[in-house]
Parts: C-alpha cells; structure tokens; sequence
C-alpha cells in the first residue's frame, strides 16, 4: 500500500476516519507498537516527489517526506488539522526505513509510525477540538438526482482480494493487497479497482463512499468536510477541476515531480466541478473539528 503526494495513489487504509492516540511525551510507553529497526536520514535531492509506504513482511519505507505528511500519515487526519508545528515540518525533507518484528500486524503500521514520531523527533502532541469553519456535503438537486460521474458501483472489492496469483492483471501500488493478495484486471477506463486515485485536479475511486469522498476533499478544500448527502454505500467516482494554484497562476507539479495530464487552467473550479459533474455541493457551516496540537517537536538524529 502506498500514498503519493503527486499524481499518486492512495490506499484507502489512509481515508479512515479519525485521529488515532497522541503520545504526549518525549519517550512512547512500552506497551504500544513500535518499529524493531529505523533508519532515518536527511533527503536533499530537491524531487519534488514525496511517497510513504508499508510493504509485506513488516516493510515501512518513507521517501523525500516532510514531517508534516508523516504526521497526517500517522495520525490519519488532513494538514490543516495540525497547529503550532514549526517551519521545517514543512520544508525538510527525510527518507525513512524502518522494520516491524516478525507477525505484527499491518494494522499497527500507523501506531508505529506514531511511536517512531516520539522517539526519534521527540514529538508531544495533544487534541484538542476547535469550532472552525466546515463544510457539509450535500446533493446539490432537489430532485436527488446525481451528476454523470457519481455512480452507484458495481465493483467488489471483497471479492477481489480474495482472487489468487494465478489470475492475470495488475495490482495498483494503491490497492490494499498489492503484492499480498491475486491481481487484478484494470478497467478500459484506465481507473484501478479498489483504490482512490489523486492528482492535480482529478479524484477517481473506484469505488468510494461518500465519507470517504469528503475525508479526501477536504485537503483539497482546507476545510474539514462531513457528509450530509444521505446517501450510503460505494460509488464510481470521476471528477476533474482546475486547482486553484493553476487558476492563480501556480503550476500544477512541484520541481523534479512527476508531469500529469494536461490541466485547463479556465476549467471549473472543485466546487463547480461537484456540482456538474457529481451533482453534489458543498455548503459552508460551522462545526467542531478535532485538531492535534504540537507541544514539542525536535529534528531527528539521523542514522
């Protein structure tokens, strides 16, 4: 399973909902999960690309990560949900690689990389939640109807998993079994099962629910979203937009990152693209939101 900052894939393990447990002292208590072995060294190759992945076998490998995104990683929530991180959280870069004993559980990998955080940069964090401005997501119709590219799926994903090695295909980075469980076939469209898809200005999951839809625009909107739609299981989703830094005149890929389709910079906006293309909207609110609070943090000896 892997998550790619830039035009990558992401697994969906990381669009869970929720702020896992939050250290808040310089050393994590002896009886929660950790890495055997880590290694973590300064990355200052200037590539704009950044991925963070767990392997088969215990296998946590983090390149060219900002201790920011490991921290939205670890604790599974969006940037702007952190506060009072300093400057270099944002701007070094590391290459983390780390090992887990023999049998641990995948699950666990994210309350690793949490006690890893502790250790090694010293973080104490604590929770804290704040009345901020939200948005709900809402079916934009008051027919109900929805948009050409929010369809009900047909995908299983149970099933899939369950397929073996001996069926031919291609297992996406981004799927949860890849190189676990059998391959399988990508769709004509080009879209892989199983997975949510991101780039700049473009979001397909195949499928999705609807929570996990607002968990993943939320980064993208800088507000915390919560699903008001009503509507329940998994959907087929495509939905292309301009970002907003293309609009602005930004480019679209961080130096040395990987080059995307081509955007039209005059294409809708991510709120009008909900609207004709999904048949949903986003209207604004206020509501609690669940923050981590940074109490202390320290760069990393490296190894």
């Amino acid at each position: 399973m892997a998550t790619v900052l830039a035009a990558g894939i992401v697994s969906l393990l990381t669009l869970t909902a929720g702020i896992g447990a939050v250290a808040t002292a310089p050393q994590a208590p002896a009886d929660v999960p950790r890495f055997e072995v880590a290694s973590i060294k300064r990355n200052t190759s200037g590539d704009g690309r950044v991925m963070i992945g767990m392997q088969p076998g215990g296998r946590f490998t983090a390149t060219n990560v900002p201790l920011r995104f490991l921290m939205t990683s670890a604790f599974r929530i969006q940037e702007f949900q952190i506060d009072g991180a300093p400057g270099w959280a944002a701007t070094d870069r590391f290459d983390i690689v780390a090992k887990a004993e023999a049998g641990a559980p995948e699950g666990q990998m994210m309350a690793m990389l949490q006690s890893l955080l502790v250790e090694r940069f010293k973080l104490a964090a604590h929770h804290e939640t704040k009345e901020m401005p939200i948005y709900a997501l809402v079916l934009a119709r008051a027919d109900g109807r929805l948009g050409p590219k929010l369809k009900p799926s047909t995908v299983d994903c149970e099933a899939m998993r369950g397929r073996g090695p001996a069926q031919a295909g291609a297992v996406g980075a981004g799927s949860p079994e890849a190189g676990r469980a059998g391959v399988v076939r990508m769709p004509v469209s080009g879209s892989m099962p199983c997975a949510v898809r991101m780039g700049p200005g473009t979001l397909v999951g195949t499928p999705m629910s609807l929570d996990q839809l607002a968990r993943t625009l939320s980064n993208t909107v800088r507000r915390f979203i919560v699903n008001k739609t009503g509507l329940t299981g998994n959907y087929d989703v495509d939905l292309t937009f301009t970002p907003e830094q293309l609009a602005q005149g930004g480019g679209a890929a961080g130096p040395g990152g990987p080059q995307g389709p081509a955007i039209d910079p005059n294409g809708p906006s991510v709120y009008t693209a909900l609207q004709e293309q999904l048949g949903l909207k986003l209207d604004a609110q206020r509501g609690p939101v669940e923050t981590l609070v940074i109490d202390h943090v320290e760069l990393p000896t490296e190894d």
